[in-house]
């Protein structure tokens, strides 16, 4: 069996366009996990750039590369501790993505791009961005990985491609909004979708599901943070504070899917052969 996997989830506030000062964060973070003994420390999306980029989205855009002086700093620290980041990402041919990178040992292990750019109510991400055009597991010391970028998580066909693609473990970077209060909790109520969602993912996947939401203010539009894991049972085993920074750990033990595949053999009985079936023939009949 693989091993535990301790990670820590950094709800960060990062500074707008300033890249040297978050990438600053981003390294203090880094050193603040490795000394509580964190083997992965995972910040939210766009964690090194800011959300409302708009305009600045390519001047903030790097290279998931050594050679570039804002990310090969990132690179050097994950010899100590395992990194995942978000970013905007500068293609070869000069695209632009929201992306978010795995990183162990001084090397980039995987990229995720955003597939689902919300151009919606306060978002505006497809005027600026590429679309991602997949989603994949990976393997790391800790069983297989997969990344979401926030959207992503609201169409579960990219969660159930991952799980099918081998992933155990869903980490979902994300930059969400506060939105509405919920009457009878005084919670806010995207944090409690948040919640929601997350515990769906982990029962109905019997996988590991951590999410880690941005704190701050862009544009007059706060984000309430409440990062959190939940293990394959449906069970909350950490949780950030909302609206304030905060690295919260969260230990996820492989033994615990194990227990839960054996009480609920789903990922057993799928059949995605039926689905891909039933797929094409929607497709076709598509008006």
């Amino acid at each position: 069996m693989t091993q535990k996997m301790k990670i820590a989830l950094a709800q960060v506030g990062p500074r707008l366009g300033d890249l040297d000062a978050n990438v600053r964060k981003h390294l203090a973070v880094i050193a603040q996990a490795k000394e509580a003994g964190a083997d992965v420390v995972c910040f939210p999306e766009l964690s090194l750039t800011g959300y409302y980029l708009r305009d600045l989205t390519a001047t903030v855009a790097v290279r998931p590369e050594a050679a570039d002086p804002i990310f090969g700093q990132l690179l050097a620290a994950s010899h100590d501790v395992d990194v995942i980041v978000g970013f905007v990402e500068e293609t070869s041919r000069f695209l632009y993505h929201n992306s978010a990178a795995y990183l162990s040992g001084g090397q980039v292990v995987h990229i995720h791009r955003k597939v689902y750019l919300p151009t919606y109510g306060m978002f505006d991400e497809q005027r600026f961005l590429a679309t991602g055009d997949g989603v994949r597991s990976f393997a790391t010391p800790f069983g297989r990985v997969a990344l979401l970028i926030c959207e992503d998580l609201w169409h579960l066909s990219l969660p159930y491609l991952a799980w099918l693609d081998g992933a155990d473990y869903l980490i979902g970077l994300v930059a969400s909004p506060g939105r509405g209060v919920r009457a009878d909790s005084k919670r806010l109520a995207s944090a409690e979708a948040w919640q929601v969602l997350a515990t769906a993912l982990a029962q109905f996947l019997t996988s590991y599901v951590a999410l880690v939401n941005r704190v701050g203010y862009e544009d007059g539009v706060g984000f309430f943070g409440c990062s959190l894991a939940v293990e394959p049972s449906g069970q909350t085993v950490a949780q950030a504070g909302d609206l304030d920074e905060d690295l919260v750990i969260a230990d996820l033990d492989p033994a615990r899917l194990r227990r839960a595949r054996i009480a609920y053999p789903l990922l057993r009985d799928e059949r995605p052969e039926l689905t891909l079936r039933e797929l094409q023939r929607i497709i076709s009949h598509r008006e």
